[in-house]
């Protein structure tokens, strides 16, 4: 019985939080659920092949376009801190690796380092830490032992926001200010490297990310974006 009294005490807390802050997708907006099964499901669309403006030299694949829930999720994580979502969208890049995998697009190697794209500090400090990162790291722990996160890219204070910059003028910004971090361990032999996104516009980011890691001798096999606009 008193359990009972607990749980029905639990749901009136709940449903009147649900008042104040309503619970609603991350996706859609949609109320009564954090992440709702129309959203999940458009995220596990099969990743299809990008062609950015700024060519990286590496497949650059992609779980949907910057639209709709792809668009509102990251909004949701990056701009209004629904951290809860960094689980669902790690474990759609997860699932869409291993279709890639599966299709022969990842290399079949003893270990796989997912390396988060650079973001400047002061807007991961603004958002309460790198989203990028979350979900690089709940990818990893969704894919297994194998796979683990090596955070060796940070951008330079001295590059602006890129938002509104033009192809060329987002690879003029970035280069130079995407650099290796002073902690960075190179990954071992015979083990293969994924660059991972949150949104793909120019593909300035991940084209001179890619050029960075080579400097060092560090191999890109392939990106994967949540979005690609």
């Amino acid at each position: 019985m008193a359990g009972s009294a607990a749980q029905r005490a639990s749901g009136v807390l709940r449903a009147g939080a649900d008042l104040v802050l309503p619970v609603t997708c991350g996706g859609c907006t949609r109320p009564g659920s954090r992440w709702c099964a129309r959203c999940s499901a458009r995220l596990a669309d099969d990743p299809v092949l990008c062609r950015p403006r700024v060519p990286p030299g590496i497949p650059v694949w992609a779980l949907g376009r910057y639209r709709g829930p792809h668009r509102q999720a990251i909004l949701a994580l990056k701009e209004h801190g629904r951290r809860d979502l960094v689980i669902p969208l790690g474990s759609s890049v997860a699932r869409a690796m291993r279709t890639l995998a599966r299709w022969g697009e990842l290399p079949d190697a003893p270990r796989l380092h997912l390396v988060p794209a650079p973001t400047r500090t002061l807007s991961a400090r603004r958002r309460g830490g790198d989203p990028v990162s979350a979900i690089a790291t709940r990818t990893a722990q969704a894919l297994g032992s194998r796979v683990s996160v090596a955070p060796m890219l940070v951008t330079a204070g001295a590059a602006r926001d890129s938002a509104g910059l033009d192809a060329r003028d987002r690879a003029r910004n970035l280069r130079g200010a995407v650099q290796l971090r002073a902690s960075a361990r190179r990954p071992g032999p015979g083990s293969s490297v994924i660059l991972v996104d949150d949104v793909l516009t120019t593909g300035a980011t991940v084209a001179e990310s890619v050029h960075v890691l080579a400097s060092v001798g560090v191999e890109v096999a392939a990106a994967v974006v949540i979005a690609a606009a």
